[in-house]
């Protein structure tokens, strides 16, 4: 599952992206309301996470513009905790919920996996891609049905969004915020050794590959075709 956050408090947008990625989610981050909306409209995310006060658009313009587009996936507000009139507002234009800060991980991923559960879109677990199956609860792949081979946190982030966009390209960028996080330590050389090692799990030839593929001045892609979304 696909979760977008959007946050102009990059140190509470790199906490709530971090919770999420431990439970198993794709997580899409952005900094401010325009890069969030931008983002909506590319990435096409099952949850949307806005705070509610944010410099270019606020997170209840965002969220009427998702509405007025006739979107419908859940959205939660992020929301100071004395200030009632956003938590009215989010909800008169369309907010499936709101949570108040300050929050706990727990508290969020079970409000989150709520709405999840109510929109009927719950991930079982599993995402599979030609012959690679990832436990997204056990972090583990398998090969052809083979045995499991576990992966790193790290190794995992990355497989996760190669095998949700099996047959596409993903930018280094892309994929280092994905792994590290907006404000993470990931770079290019830090992105190309962690390729390296998930090579080893997951090709017969980390030498040679043929399913994990470097596409010359873009990215990587994985050459498979995608089975579950």
């Amino acid at each position: 599952m696909k979760i977008l956050v959007v946050d102009d408090d990059l140190d509470l947008l790199g906490l709530v992206a971090f919770a999420l990625r431990q439970a198993g989610y794709l997580v899409i981050e952005a900094p401010d309301g325009r890069a969030g909306l931008q983002a909506f409209e590319r990435e096409r995310p099952d949850l949307v996470i806005l705070d509610v006060n944010m410099p270019r658009l606020s997170g209840l313009e965002v969220l009427e513009e998702i509405r007025r587009r006739g979107a419908g996936p859940p959205v939660m507000m992020l929301t100071v905790r004395s200030d009632e009139h956003d938590q009215v507002s989010a909800l008169d234009l369309g907010a499936d919920d709101y949570l108040t800060k300050p929050f706990s991980p727990r508290t969020l991923l079970a409000r989150v996996r709520a709405l999840l559960r109510r929109a009927g879109g719950e991930s079982g677990g599993r995402l599979e891609a030609g012959e690679l199956a990832l436990d997204v609860e056990r972090h583990r792949v398998s090969i052809g049905g083979g045995e499991p081979v576990s992966l790193t946190p790290l190794e995992f982030r990355l497989l996760q969004l190669l095998i949700a966009n099996a047959g596409s390209v993903l930018t280094t960028d892309r994929l280092t915020t994905h792994v590290w996080g907006l404000r993470g330590m990931g770079d290019r050389q830090s992105l190309k050794q962690l390729v390296h090692r998930l090579r080893v799990k997951i090709e017969k030839d980390a030498a040679q590959p043929c399913v994990l593929l470097t596409e010359p001045g873009q990215g990587y892609r994985l050459a498979v075709a995608r089975q579950n979304p």
